[in-house]
This record gives structure tokens, C-alpha cells and sequence, in this order.
């Protein structure tokens, strides 16, 4: 565990740091926020696309070549984004970062299934979560302090070799740990294979359409947080940035509990749950003061994401075969960040035209909306 959850951090060390460089990069390029959401979508719509044949092809070759692509490729492209001379080739950069970065997911957590008991499935899919959540807290206190004086690219460039170089020692360290061929199966002597009926995958599938964009909706929000604060409270750029680390700080401590929560009192309740808070939280945007209390939202938004991402993927893990997890789990990652990258712009557009409290307003009521749609269909699946 103690590799996978750095490899994790390696993995989200570049990828961590468009949102809170957004204010600095959006200067440089003199774009409105419709062209900024699409520094975050290039980067998103690669990446979830990505997700499907990477679990498809970690199924079947193995998935420790996948996850050290998905971090020294990541690491390469993140080289070409700080070395960018203009707004389209940044666009190109990011793209090429979203196809290395998306056998990640499917890889890691296939991975993590084949070595953990059943029983323990929740509490290490969290504390795999702190890996990649400690980036995200790194990234914009560290992109705050070298943006200073490097500007954004110095982040980027910094952040890219190291990762790199991590990338590389992991390969060489879970090739010694662990063999490929054990990593594709789970041990079937302690929990037998997960049927595809009919009820089940109609389940599965609501879960993973609530899940995926429940979460890609909140990213796509907290993408424009650091220009939110900046344009609408007069925050600073460096201070909008780091504001940043903790959402994801939260992780440190929700991550292990959401998996501990989930194990012992079951997956369901905690996801119908975290997607209402979701709801809650977004619309509180527009109410809540600069200040104490717009903190205590980001902390919250920070649970809940952590919440919802563990939870979710370990419902999965339970309820998917074996040779077809990474496959399923490719979909789950595919709808998750694939709708981020679609919505980051299209939320750009309503905020363009319609300003942040209706956008919020209206982004807050599509996840209540599908919550009361998706917990429509599993109910009745139960009958």
C-alpha cells in the first residue's frame, strides 16, 4: 500500500496543478472564462476518454505498465505545458497529458483489489486516495510559491521531472514486489465471482452514472474557485491558489473513514448521502461570505468528493467480476472525467453569460436532479 499511495502522489504531482494556476495562465493568454474552462476540459476530455481502452487493455496485458505510464508520461507532458509558447499548443500539451495519465485509474485500483481482503477493500481504496490528494494539497501551495518567481511554467517544469523520476523507481520497485499475472486476478478461494445478472448491473450501472457525475459536476465547479475568488471577492491570485490545498486536504483524514464507513456499514447509504451534501454545498456558494465560512464550504466540498470517490469505487470493486474490473472501472473514471472536461466549459459559458451565483444556482440542481432520478431506478430495481 505504502507504493501505491505514493504512486498516487506522482501521478496527480502535474496533473494538480491547472486549477489553481488558472488565475496566472488566463492573465498571460488574456482569456474569458469560456477559454479558460477549455485549459480544463483539454486536459479532461483526453483523459476520460482514455479511461475506457486503458481498463480494456489493463484487463488483458497487465496493468503495472499502464499505471507507469499513466506517471512518467504524465510527467513528459507536463514538461511540454510549461515549455509552451502559446494558447493552442498549451491545449495540444495538455491533451497529450489527459492520453498518458488515463490508464491511472482502471490500473491502481485493480491493482489495490487483487492484494487487499474483501473486508479491507474501502479502507485501502482511501488511504490510496491520500496519495493523490497530497498532491493536490501540495500543488497550489507549492505553484503559489515558485509561480512567484517563475511564473506559472516553473511549476509545471519542476513538478514534471520530479515525477518522472518517481515514476521510474516505482516501475522497477512493483516489478520486484509484485508479478503481473498475480495483479489480474483476485483470489476467488476467499470471495467468489460477482455474477452479472440483470438486477445487478442495472445497480451497478445507476451507481456509476449517479457517482461519475455527481463528482465530474463539483470538479468542474471547483475548477473556477480560484477565479471565483479573485473576481468576485478580490482575493489574490497567489492566495486564490493556495485556498486550493484545502479541498484536498480533507482527504487525509476522509478518505480512510469513507472506506471504514463503507466497509462496515455498507456502500449505498454513504452515496446517496454524499451526492445531497454535493447539492447542498454548491448552491451554499452563493451565501455564503468571503471569509471563515467559504473556507469551511471548500473543506466540505473536500469531504464530500473524497466520500463520494471511495465509496463508489469500492460499490464496483464488490459488484464487478474480476475480468471485467478494470473494464468497468475504465467506464466509472471515463464518465467522471470525461464529464468534467465536457462541463468545465460548457459551466465556463453559463458563467460568461449569466455570472457565478446562477451558474452555481443551476449546477446545484442537476445533481439533486439526478439524485432523484438515479435513487428512482435503484429503488425500483429492488423489487
Amino acid at each position: 500500500m505504502p507504493l501505491f499511495v505514493l504512486a498516487h502522489l506522482s501521478h496527480h504531482l502535474v496533473t494538480a496543478l491547472p486549477v489553481p494556476l488558472l488565475p496566472y495562465i488566463r492573465d498571460e493568454f488574456a482569456l474569458d472564462y469560456t477559454r479558460a474552462g477549455f485549459i480544463i476540459s483539454a486536459f479532461g476530455v483526453a483523459y476520460g476518454i482514455c479511461q475506457l481502452p486503458a481498463g480494456w487493455l489493463a484487463d488483458r496485458f497487465g496493468p503495472r505498465i499502464l499505471l507507469t505510464i499513466g506517471i512518467v508520461g504524465v510527467g513528459a507532458a507536463g514538461l511540454l505545458v510549461g515549455l509552451s509558447p502559446n494558447y493552442l499548443i498549451l491545449l495540444a500539451a495538455l491533451v497529450l497529458m489527459g492520453i498518458m495519465g488515463g490508464g491511472y485509474h482502471p490500473a491502481s485500483t485493480t491493482m489495490i483489489s487483487s492484494v487487499v481482503k474483501p473486508g479491507k477493500r474501502g479502507q485501502a481504496l482511501g488511504f490510496h486516495l491520500v496519495g493523490g490528494s497530497f498532491s493536490y494539497f501540495l500543488a497550489p501551495l507549492i505553484a503559489a510559491g515558485i509561480a512567484v518567481a517563475w511564473n506559472w511554467r516553473g511549476p509545471f517544469i519542476a513538478m514534471a521531472i520530479l515525477s518522472i523520476g518517481i515514476g521510474i523507481i516505482l516501475h522497477v520497485m512493483l516489478r520486484k514486489r509484485m508479478s503481473t499475472r498475480k495483479t489480474m486476478t483476485r483470489d476467488t478461494s476467499v470471495e467468489p465471482e460477482t455474477p452479472f445478472s440483470p438486477g445487478n448491473k442495472r445497480r451497478l450501472i445507476t451507481v456509476i452514472v449517479l457517482s461519475a457525475f455527481t463528482m465530474a459536476l463539483v470538479m468542474s465547479v471547483l475548477s473556477f474557485i480560484p477565479l471565483f475568488l479573485v473576481d468576485t471577492f478580490g482575493t489574490s491570485k497567489e492566495a486564490a491558489a493556495a485556498s486550493m490545498a484545502l479541498v484536498f486536504a480533507m482527504a487525509f483524514w476522509a478518505g480512510p473513514l469513507a472506506g471504514y464507513l463503507s466497509d462496515r456499514f455498507g456502500r449505498m447509504a454513504i452515496i446517496i448521502t454524499t451526492c445531497v451534501m454535493a447539492g447542498i454545498v454548491v448552491y451554499l456558494l452563493n451565501i455564503v461570505p468571503y471569509g471563515f465560512g467559504i473556507y469551511v464550504l471548500l473543506a466540505a466540498i473536500g469531504t464530500v468528493t473524497s466520500f463520494s470517490t471511495i465509496v463508489a469505487q469500492a460499490y464496483i470493486v464488490d459488484h464487478t467480476p474480476a475480468k471485467h474490473l478494470s473494464t468497468v472501472l475504465g467506464f466509472y473514471f471515463f464518465g467522471n472525467m470525461e464529464g468534467n472536461g465536457v462541463l468545465t466549459p460548457a459551466l465556463g459559458y453559463l458563467i460568461d453569460h449569466l455570472g457565478f451565483h446562477t451558474s452555481f444556482t443551476i449546477s446545484s440542481a442537476a445533481i439533486i436532479v439526478a439524485l432523484v432520478v438515479c435513487s428512482s431506478i435503484l429503488w425500483l430495481s429492488r423489487r
